[in-house]
């Protein structure tokens, strides 16, 4: 247990306490009227797929692209650490990265420190072949020095008839998720047409969805969006929310634009990147605060 939840519920149990058994019936209501509190570590189901991870994942793929990102840049230590710290300090179990961030080799350095099946690991392969697909599984294994990948995505989609135009890949993705090469299968859009395509393909198991309040880098307008993702969770999708912080457009409204995600309704988890351990710890305290 962290032990900033080992002193909530002490405080809480205190509190029952000394209500004591002559506290009026209005008086607990008032006191422990029903409140939604969130943490970056709890413990959040993925949709359907049966996929158990942290509420918070660690981005690693910030300004990424080309085989680095700002959390590459750092180098492999600070890196590595930044990722660990995520891990034991903040309880973050979501590592999520993408082959086009040059990332997997430090996620590799964390996981292989770190009980496999206690942490899911997200990549994204931008191949649209078939043929590649299958050499980016065994590829992306061997980087990130594991047996299996949690989660394996179509790396931003943006055609309204990918589901039929990609159906080989796909097909390679679904046979490595019987073979158990990969838990699951999914897409991160990149337009609304694409986004609307997701929502309709039953092989859509986990979507990577972007979304905050002012419609930065998004599909379309976040009520338009919004639609979209509903439909997506009434069919058991796996819903996780990217660009919560607009690129960088929300870095001076973190706090509203973290409690817009927490408070849609539509995200069973977000991606975000933290480039040091006081944004990482920033970014948990101000989930609990939301």
């Amino acid at each position: 247990m962290l032990r900033r939840d080992f002193l909530r519920k002490t405080a809480t149990g205190i509190s029952a306490a000394w209500l004591g058994r002559k506290t009026s019936l209005a008086a607990v209501l008032a006191f422990d009227a029903p409140t939604r509190k969130y943490t970056a570590h709890d413990t959040v189901t993925l949709g359907k797929t049966g996929i158990r991870t942290s509420r918070l994942a660690m981005g690693t793929g910030t300004i990424g692209g080309g085989g680095h990102s700002n959390q590459t840049r750092l180098g492999m230590d600070p890196f590595t650490r930044l990722l660990l710290d995520g891990y034991h300090d903040n309880g973050l179990r979501f590592f999520d990265t993408a082959d086009s961030y040059g990332s997997h080799p430090y996620v590799a350095a964390a996981v292989k420190r770190l009980p496999r099946d206690k942490v899911t690991i997200l990549t994204k392969s931008d191949h649209r072949d078939p043929a590649a697909m299958r050499a980016d599984l065994d590829r992306f294994r061997r980087e990130l020095g594991v047996d299996y990948i949690d989660i394996l995505l179509i790396h931003c989609v943006t055609e309204d008839d990918w589901t039929t135009r990609y159906r080989g890949i796909m097909d390679v993705l679904s046979e490595a998720k019987e073979k158990g090469i990969i838990r699951a299968h999914g897409c991160s859009c990149h337009s609304i047409e694409a986004l609307r395509a997701a929502a309709a393909s039953p092989w859509v198991e986990v979507d990577l969805v972007r979304l905050n309040p002012i419609g930065s880098h998004m599909d379309a307008d976040p009520a338009t969006v919004i639609g979209v993702i509903k439909q997506m969770r009434a069919s058991g999708k796996g819903i996780i929310g990217m660009k919560i912080l607009g690129q960088g457009d929300l870095r001076r409204r973190q706090s509203e634009a973290i409690q817009y995600a927490l408070n849609s309704g539509v995200l069973d988890a977000f991606t975000i990147g933290a480039e040091s351990r006081e944004e990482q710890d920033d970014l948990t305290h101000r989930i609990a605060a939301a």
